[in-house]
Parts: structure tokens; C-alpha cells; sequence
């Protein structure tokens, strides 16, 4: 059996505040065992996380990771939500905070 980092994605963008925890697990555990969202057999979300918006998703296989990586639009939708959420999906790594930290390069600027 394969690792758990390797069987594991990092969602950004889940609407925070709006449902009860355990109601945003079940709605995400839909959404990625979808095979229209190259999903497949999850075995854990975890979220809350430490991080806001941003949930771990386990899947049983490690090639449904690489199938929901390369899927480009995800789309969180659900009739207990009023609208849909666009989702973030990232390979999981160690250190979380490069992985979903998302900052745009600025140009430098020199005045003499």
C-alpha cells in the first residue's frame, strides 16, 4: 500500500463558514469520488484543516491522485450549496505552505 502523501491532494478554495464541518466533508467526499471529477475511492478528508479553506483529501488509490491533478476545472457543487465553488487541487507535500500559497511575482523596481 502506498503512502499516504502519495494517495493525498490539497484542496484550496472550500467555502469556509458556510456548513457545518461535517456536512463540507461529506459534500467534498461526493465531489471527488465522481468519475466526472476523475475521482475514485476517497479514504479520508480531513478538514478542517489548520489552514482555512483548504482540505486533505486520501484517496485508496495513488493513481486517482495523478487522474484528479489533471482534471483543470473543479467545480464544488451541491444542492446544500447556493452556488458552486471553484476548487484548487494540488499534490500534497510535507511542508503545506509552499504548496498552497500562491504568490504573484512582482517585478523589481530600481530607483536610483
Amino acid at each position: 500500500r502506498a503512502a499516504k502523501s502519495t494517495r493525498t491532494v490539497v484542496v484550496t478554495g472550500v467555502p469556509n463558514g458556510l456548513l457545518q464541518d461535517e456536512i463540507m466533508v461529506d459534500i467534498l467526499t461526493i465531489h471527488f469520488q465522481k468519475s466526472r471529477n476523475n475521482g475514485g475511492d476517497v479514504e479520508e478528508v480531513t478538514y478542517p484543516t489548520g489552514n482555512k479553506g483548504v482540505a486533505y483529501i486520501t484517496f485508496e488509490d495513488p493513481e486517482v491522485v495523478d487522474s484528479v491533478l489533471k482534471k483543470e476545472d473543479h467545480q464544488l457543487e451541491d444542492k446544500r450549496l447556493s452556488q458552486s465553488y471553484p476548487l484548487r487541487v494540488t499534490s500534497y507535500c510535507e511542508n503545506v505552505s509552499p504548496c498552497i500559497i500562491d504568490l504573484p511575482v512582482l517585478p523589481l523596481v530600481w530607483e536610483p
